[in-house]
């Protein structure tokens, strides 16, 4: 694993160069305007600044804007009907918002596994229950035995005691 500056070193070449690539995400469209004044982007470290590109490059080209991304963190979530919800994510920053629609996603796609499986079994059960019914219909049923009584259990051996 490379530290963070040979990452900037060997993806942009310096540190300007990765600020340069980040300004056409930093509008209004993704960005949410929460950096110092005085401080800027420039004294943020290289491994944020590349998590901040990764992400940015990621959610402009899966969603476009940062209210689709809402959107799709609010569908994932299963919080269609809630407005609360929604009003309290759109003060998230983007890398949250990212964040926070993976995990969603990574529990909905359980369930919809298992939606699909119960989908599929329901017909096979149901035929597999319509030929047990017309097999039992044709045949008279046979009279049961008597089930064979549980062998007796036996008791477990005893330990010695040996010498201490």
């Amino acid at each position: 694993m490379s530290s963070p500056a040979q990452l900037v070193k060997t993806r942009f070449g310096d540190k300007s160069k990765l600020l340069d690539a980040l300004k056409p995400f930093l509008g209004e469209d993704l960005w949410v305007g929460r950096t110092n004044d005085d401080k800027g982007i420039a004294r943020i470290s290289n491994a944020k600044l590349v998590r901040l590109f990764d992400t940015f490059t990621t959610v402009k080209s899966k969603w476009g804007t940062r209210a689709k991304l809402i959107d799709a963190v609010v569908e994932a979530s299963g919080k269609q009907k809630d407005p609360g919800f929604r009003t309290r994510i759109e003060g998230w920053p983007v890398p949250r918002l990212y964040d926070s629609y993976k995990a969603a996603a990574k529990r909905a796609a359980p369930k919809a596994e298992k939606k699909a499986e119960k989908r599929a079994e329901k017909p096979a059960a149901k035929a597999a229950e319509a030929k047990a019914d017309k097999g039992a219909a044709k045949k008279p049923a046979a009279k049961k035995s008597e089930a064979p009584k549980a062998a007796a259990k036996k008791p477990a051996p005893k330990k010695s005691a040996g010498k201490k």
